[in-house]
């Protein structure tokens, strides 16, 4: 029995280290069957550790995620409410764009092969966004109460926002410079500075 959990915990390394390597190549659409080739071990196994792409995805980018959360704990202590999320969501935005396939992920697209036995939405809760979501709301919801972010914002617009710069920038020759001035851009605003009022 030893002997098989052994092999159990060596078979769920290789396949993740495999499935990270597929990822960062091919994006969320990495194919499991290449990765259980790669890996060495059947598609029955991979998906005996990872029922769903998703699951798997979300094993890929856990370290990521945890990371964000992290982040997200540490800026809560921040003195400027505003500067705190606007920090973290730029975390967010670079995190999306390094790491090929995360903004797929957090796309709240419902998983298209979620096993009968476990409903779409009793594992959105485990989501990486739902996970995003615990750690960072705290931070939106200090910036709404001192009025330092425009009323109504959600946690899922900032999602969005984020999600949407990684995806319209990952096929650029610099991603990163042209993701950091999309988000300088959606912050600032596209006017150099509020225009006056007219004269009466």
């Amino acid at each position: 029995m030893t002997g098989q959990r052994s092999d159990a915990r060596r078979n769920y390394s290789r396949i993740l280290a495999v499935a990270e390597a597929e990822v960062a190549r091919h994006g969320a659409a990495a194919s499991l069957e290449q990765v259980a080739r790669t890996a060495g071990v059947g598609s029955a196994t991979v998906r005996r550790h990872f029922p769903t792409r998703q699951a798997l995805l979300e094993a890929v980018f856990q370290e990521r995620i945890q990371a964000l959360c992290e982040r997200a704990d540490q800026l809560s202590r921040a003195d400027d409410s505003r500067a705190a999320l606007l920090d973290w969501l730029h975390d967010l935005v670079r995190y999306a764009v390094s790491a090929r396939g995360l903004a797929d992920v957090l796309t709240y697209e419902p998983p298209t092969d979620v096993p009968a036995a476990e409903p779409a939405d009793a594992q959105a809760r485990h989501s990486c966004g739902a996970v995003l979501e615990s750690a960072a709301a705290p931070l939106l919801r200090r910036a709404l109460r001192e009025e330092a972010v425009r009323p109504g914002v959600t946690f899922h617009d900032l999602l969005t926002l984020a999600v949407g710069i990684a995806l319209a920038t990952e096929h650029h020759a610099e991603p990163a410079v042209q993701a950091d001035r999309l988000f300088t851009l959606t912050v600032e605003g596209l006017s150099p500075s509020p225009r006056p009022l007219p004269r009466p």
